[in-house]
């Protein structure tokens, strides 16, 4: 997803998550987390779920943190301090107000919305001793460089540090602060692109091996073991199960999926 701008995603009801710069959000009832339009992000739900999202011109939104790229993905609980403050104050007026505040009080509104987001992500930690605009800078370039090559099997560590101006310790301290090593990123992105080309039907002709290949993968026994360690399947039981949801749910009476809320 990319557009102009940042956006906040309010979870309203649910379970969901966003993942932007290598960092996953994940959100119940109440949290929210913040993602910069201007870079690719992620936003999913884990079942059933609504989000409340706000845009924020990014020029309007430096005036109230200096730095907000290195907010992208970074939770904020609805029980914490001001940030459950806003997340109330977010919900009560989405309920209660969006249909009828324009002019003045709408503007005032936004001003007390900016100022609360940023007295809720300034008692962070993270973001006070982030590394500021520089750290977060080598971060965006480094998850850019793995995204462009992500089907290269040879892509590691020691190139991504030299394509990106840096050394590979650094480029592993980077990812410390999340607990996941520059490899595992790799695998896990890798196999959510295998598990998007598994499902899709315009793959359907080709084959596991021939998928897992053209995904970075140069072993197919490795692929299907470490599938089936994030999946908890094998790909192509995988496969097969997606095949059959998509028949069953051609066939299922509108008036069942209607009333069980699918």
């Amino acid at each position: 997803m990319r557009s102009a701008g940042f956006f906040l995603y309010l979870q309203l009801d649910g379970e969901g998550g966003a993942r932007q710069d290598g960092r996953e959000a994940r959100l119940h009832c109440g949290d929210f987390t913040l993602c910069d339009g201007t870079r690719p992000y992620e936003v999913k739900f884990a079942g059933s779920g609504r989000m409340l999202a706000l845009a924020i011109p990014t020029a309007r939104f430096r005036r109230y943190i200096a730095c907000p790229e290195s907010l992208a993905a970074v939770p904020m609980r609805a029980a914490d301090g001001v940030g459950g403050l806003l997340s109330s104050f977010l919900r009560s007026f989405w309920l209660q107000c969006r249909q009828s505040v324009d002019g003045a009080p709408a503007s005032q509104i936004a001003v007390a919305i900016l100022e609360l987001l940023a007295a809720a992500y300034a008692r962070i930690p993270r973001t006070n001793a982030e590394r500021s605009s520089r750290g977060t800078a080598h971060r965006i370039r480094i998850i850019n460089h793995i995204h462009a090559h992500l089907y290269d099997p040879d892509l590691t560590p020691m190139k991504i540090a030299r394509a990106c101006g840096i050394t590979t310790r650094y480029l592993h301290y980077l990812f410390s602060e999340d607990d996941e090593t520059v490899a595992r990123y790799i695998l896990k992105r890798r196999l959510e692109a295998c598990s998007r080309a598994l499902l899709s039907e315009t793959q359907h002709g080709r084959t596991v091996t021939a998928i897992a290949f053209d995904h970075g993968f140069n072993s197919a026994t490795h692929f299907g073991r470490v599938f089936r360690s994030c999946f908890g399947t094998t790909p192509r039981e995988f496969r097969a199960r997606s095949a059959f949801d998509r028949r069953l749910a051609r066939n299922v009476d509108p008036v069942i999926v209607a009333a069980t809320g699918y």
